[in-house]
């Protein structure tokens, strides 16, 4: 068995100081701002402190603490961190996410960022690739294609987000939920109707990333830096948008990276994503069962491939390995090494079946209570992703890439924590994170 490295083997950290209000579901990077009020407890501050421990082969065995608090200062507001470290790898992470700002009922403020040192970063890129040999990352290229150092991986991302008037959201740039073991009682706010006039929520974001990454290698030491912007518009028109029955989520947004600072590179990525739930009811093992689908696309039109003299290619106009057209990971294609593929068009598809069980074993043990388990909810998945040096179905629709799992997802404090175990024909990958991955 394989473990996935650089952020797939810290996930288990950021997860702690994560929460399904903080990271937005899967990929995108925003969601619903809500107010979430278990009927159990009649308040609606919900906080963690979890010590931790994990171990792989490219980390060693590392221990930390995480926590995060929802609800302090404002109803919708989320402070979080976690700390970890082991004989060589260490790192600190700390955020504060969906402070509205005073004067405002609809803009948000986020801002959060990761510090970190690993003793072996795995990176699925190159340049100069002789001729007749797949470009490290592409849809043909081995598994063996990448190059490993230690060094540092930070990132900081800083983000505005503003809830238009309509909807859901017509009179309040937050939306209130009432939930029963952690099932929605209160009023759905959509997926009854398609209408962003009358149902569902829709949110503009800019977003500014930042990312530096270093590789202290036996041929020396290499690094590079992003300094990108985002813009993006997101409906959601789910019935509850931590956990959703029914309805359904759409975010497009374009992502461009003009060179400024310390990133030497400019490019541009244009995607779309897209989540339909349906709700199959009751049973009598089961609470809910629900059958959720999932389908992401994206293209760079800056991504160029170049030949020398001899026949070596590189590319120019690319996002780096780790954004963009990038499949691998603990969101999209779990059952492989993190950002696995890299090309310059990506589609993608996922389908889960997640039942939900009646009963809940932990909810009534004593030193668990502290955690407020609301609900325990099996999984199993399945999902098919490509990336191409082109967007036409000739590319993206053959040879497609394949993987399947099972999970066991908990509502912890109002977060859906889940544990996951996927495989491919490359590998076996075990995550532990917060959210569900769309």
């Amino acid at each position: 068995m394989t473990y996935p490295r650089l952020l797939g083997t810290v996930c288990s950290a950021i997860c702690l100081m994560s929460s399904s209000a903080v990271f937005a579901a899967g990929g995108t990077p925003t969601n619903i701002k809500s107010r979430l009020d278990r009927l159990e407890t009649s308040q609606l501050r919900n906080s963690m402190v979890l010590p931790y421990f994990f171990s792989s082969d490219s980390m060693g065995t590392n221990i930390g603490v995480g926590g995060m608090i929802k609800g302090i200062h404002q109803d919708q507001m989320v402070v979080g961190g976690t700390i970890f470290g082991g004989t060589e790898s260490h790192a600190l992470s700390a955020g504060i996410w969906n402070y509205m700002i005073p004067g405002t009922e609809r803009v948000f403020l986020s801002t959060f960022g990761m510090w970190g040192y690993y003793p072996k970063q795995r990176a699925y890129t190159g340049y100069n690739v002789p001729a007749g040999t797949p470009l490290p990352g592409s849809n043909d290229s081995s598994s063996e294609q990448y190059f490993e150092g230690s060094g540092n991986s930070n990132w900081w991302d800083i983000k505005l987000e503003y809830v238009l008037p309509i909807g859901a959201n017509k009179h309040s740039g937050t939306v209130d939920y009432q939930v029963k073991n952690g099932l929605l009682v209160s009023a759905p706010t959509g997926g009854r109707e398609w209408n962003p006039l009358t149902s569902g929520t829709t949110i503009f974001v800019a977003r500014q990333f930042n990312r530096y990454q270093s590789f202290e290698t036996d041929s020396g030491d290499i690094d590079g830096t992003i300094h990108a912007m985002e813009f993006g518009v997101y409906y959601d028109n789910t019935d509850f948008a931590p956990n959703p029955s029914y309805g359904t989520r759409h975010y497009i947004s374009t992502s461009h990276d003009w060179g400024w600072l310390e990133s030497k590179q400019e490019w541009s990525f244009y995607e779309f994503d897209t989540s339909a739930f349906f709700s199959l009811g009751e049973s009598h093992w089961a609470s809910q069962r629900i059958v959720a689908l999932n389908f992401w696309t994206g293209y760079s039109p800056t991504w160029e491939v170049e030949s020398d003299s001899s026949g070596n290619s590189s590319v120019s106009g690319n996002a780096p390995y780790n954004e963009g057209a990038t499949l691998g990971g603990f969101t999209r294609m779990r059952g492989y090494d993190m950002n696995r593929f890299h090309d310059k068009a990506v589609i993608y598809g996922a389908a889960e079946y997640r039942y939900t069980l009646r009963n809940n074993p932990l909810k009534d043990v004593n030193w668990l209570k502290f955690l407020r388990i609301d609900w325990i909810q099996l999984v199993g998945f399945a999902e098919v992703g490509r990336v191409g040096p082109e967007y036409n179905a000739s590319n993206l629709l053959t040879d497609m890439k394949y993987d399947a799992g099972v999970s066991v997802r908990a509502l912890m404090a109002g977060l859906v924590v889940r544990t996951e175990l996927a495989t491919s024909p490359e590998s076996t990958n075990f995550w532990l994170m917060v959210d569900h991955p769309f």
